[in-house]
């Protein structure tokens, strides 16, 4: 996966996880898998561009 890919589904999951958190909670289980989810992708970009 290259860089510019993987910022740009770290910044789709971001946006998906912010107008979620919005609408409900953040404690909301959606709004926290989401944010493994970005979790997990940041990992993944740190590790590339390390």
């Amino acid at each position: 996966m290259c860089a510019e890919s993987l910022l740009k589904d770290i910044e789709n999951c971001r946006k998906e996880m912010v107008e979620l958190a919005a609408k409900t909670s953040l404690s909301n289980q959606r709004v926290v898998d989401i944010s493994t989810r970005l979790d997990h992708l940041l990992n993944k970009y740190y590790h590339l561009s390390s």
